[in-house]
């Protein structure tokens, strides 16, 4: 949007929040008996979830809608009120949802939000008055299993947008129409990248075909591009004891993201949530001294996160998660020139994938939350002094922001805006000052003396199945030619011209394209079509004049234009060149 909508993300939270309040009254206002969750303001909007005996209709949303512009109407302040808690218990009797939710409340005095009648619990900052609320849509109805437990009641989630005016709203939905147009789910579906089977389980997308393609060249370029610049592969097992994970201290921090642990032997084996525990054990066979350091380790790593069935999202949001996955251990004072050659390898891979609007925030922890942080205050300000340095040897501005480090470091995240310019975390890079202690991972320095490395986590794409879904929005499905799962197709004028394609088929394979042909009975305006639908880079048309003459008719991707009277080894030259360019 050109404008900004919001002053700051804290009066955008707080608006959305205060619509979903709004929401709420509504629905209760059409439907007394429905039950409350709960109304979060998310990354672009807010939600509300309900149960409902019978499930809300598209029909449905009208009607509250016209409900919310009577209340944003009548312009009632939003207030504060407190009750002591068996008040708050009594007062909820009849909204089981909101009783579970107060059992986990230790506060004496109960916080709730109310505007006119309704009067919901809250302790989420919220606007002055629902007159500010000017313009609002509701977008979607879903399912929702009650705290994204799938052995919870499965409730029906209400998603929604608001804004200051109806100008930003339009905006919004007017871009809403392209990013739909963009939707990776769609076309992925649409150029048969990959599938999400019922039967398999929701965030566990089977790649087909046509996406391997896309996949395979993706780790052919990272793992070529790495070695080229002194990264060691490695592969490591799915499954491991859980004294690995209590050593790492990922069992501490991240449990709730965890699989169950199975019983194998007697003992307790997790699937594996991350890769780096896993690397630290190949470092201590690899290492002695500084003499052997840097080191760094890479590894296409599939980790398996516990995601809401809720939360799982096309390729964005998935269980089975492939990482690009390194880890450079080195000593202090090579930390900043490790850390520079991060830096420059993002901006490589970016700069060719056609990524060209992207930025760095540096994560910093907030140690009023020390639960979620580990180490010594002066270790995390060396840690992000290096970071800074490092920034600015490569001229790149940091975006600083408090609370988002990992447990065990500072972090930057490569930040990037989507079509609806909504800001997105593509992949991070993190800077280690714990674990290396934590496992016992040590060196010799040149005084024969112990040190532990400094560790730098690096993901330069992320996952690769979050980077796909972005690229197939990037693009809207139209790859670049490298990148295309068929770079060209052929296709037959007549029956009578199958044999010549056939030959020009086999010849374009034999040159290293992806090449795939349509000799079917449709006219050729219709194969023309339907190659258009699969966003195929070149289509080639074989006639009877084209057989005569010993050339193709070529039609390039975007052009309604046909070049007649290609020579088949100019056009082989030609896409090889572009091929080679990554263009």
């Amino acid at each position: 949007m050109e404008k900004a909508p919001f002053v700051s993300e804290a009066e955008k939270k707080a608006f959305w929040h205060s619509t979903s309040h709004v929401l709420a009254d509504a629905v209760k206002r059409l439907w007394p008996d429905t039950k409350l969750g709960i109304g979060p303001a998310i990354d672009d909007g807010f939600y509300y979830d309900f149960d409902k005996k019978v499930p809300f209709t598209e029909a449905d949303l009208v009607k509250i809608e016209s409900v919310m512009k009577k209340i944003t109407k009548e312009d009632k302040l939003f207030k504060e009120v407190f009750m002591a808690r068996k008040e708050a218990e009594k007062f909820l009797a009849h909204e089981p949802y909101k009783l579970d939710l107060l059992k986990e409340i230790s506060d004496k005095q109960v916080s709730f939000h109310q505007h006119g009648n309704f009067i919901d619990m809250c302790n989420t900052p919220v606007i002055r008055s629902a007159g500010q609320i000017k313009a609002f849509k509701l977008l979607s109805i879903a399912g929702a299993y009650w705290r994204g437990d799938s052995n919870k009641k499965q409730m029906q989630r209400i998603y929604g947008i608001s804004f200051p005016d109806k100008e930003q709203l339009d905006e919004f939905l007017k871009l809403q129409v392209e990013l739909e147009k963009r939707d990776h789910r769609k076309i992925g579906k649409q150029l048969k990248l990959f599938h999400l089977a019922e039967e398999v389980g929701p965030g566990l997308p089977l790649w087909m075909p046509n996406g391997e393609v896309v996949r395979q060249i993706l780790l052919n370029y990272m793992h070529d591009l790495e070695v080229n610049q002194g990264y060691r592969y490695v592969s490591t097992p799915h499954i491991t004891k859980s004294q690995l994970y209590l050593a790492s201290g990922h069992l501490p921090y991240y449990k709730d993201d965890m699989y169950p642990p199975m019983k194998i032997d007697n003992e307790e084996y997790y699937l594996r949530p991350m890769n780096c525990p896993h690397h630290h054990m190949i470092y201590k066979q690899l290492v002695t001294s500084y003499r052997d350091l840097p080191l760094r380790l890479a590894e296409a790593g599939t980790v398996y996160r516990k995601e809401a069935s809720g939360a799982a999202y096309g390729l964005m949001r998935v269980r089975a998660i492939t990482q690009n996955d390194s880890h450079i251990y080195c000593t202090k004072a090579q930390t900043k020139g490790e850390f520079i050659k991060v830096i420059e390898l993002f901006r490589e891979v970016y700069k060719t994938m056609g990524i060209k609007s992207f930025w760095f925030r540096l994560s910093l922890p907030d140690f009023k939350q020390k639960e979620k942080f580990a180490g010594d205050l002066k270790e995390w300000d060396w840690a992000a002094d290096q970071i800074r340095l490092a920034a600015k040897a490569c001229k790149v501005e940091l975006r600083e922001v408090s609370g988002e480090a990992a447990f065990y470091g500072p972090k930057i995240d490569i930040q990037i805006k989507n079509v609806l310019g909504k800001e997105e975390s593509i992949a991070t890079s993190q800077l280690d000052i714990l674990i290396a202690k934590r496992m016992g991972l040590t060196y010799t320095n040149e005084k024969n003396e112990l040190e532990h490395p400094v560790i730098i986590h690096r993901a330069i794409l992320g996952s690769y199945e979050r980077f796909v879904a972005f690229l197939i929005e990037n693009y809207a499905g139209n790859f670049p030619l490298w990148l295309s799962p068929v770079q060209v197709k052929v296709l037959s004028f007549t029956d009578r011209n199958i044999k010549a394609c056939q030959k020009i088929e086999k010849e374009l394979f034999e040159a290293g394209l992806r090449v795939e042909s349509d000799y079917g009975n449709n006219t050729v305006d219709y194969k023309v079509r339907a190659a258009e639908l699969e966003k195929i880079p070149y289509i080639l048309v074989i006639g009877d004049k084209e057989e005569e003459k010993g050339t193709i008719a070529v039609r390039k991707r975007g052009t309604a234009k046909v070049v007649f009277g290609v020579k088949l080894g100019a056009f082989v030259k030609q896409v090889r060149d572009e091929i080679g360019k990554k263009a």
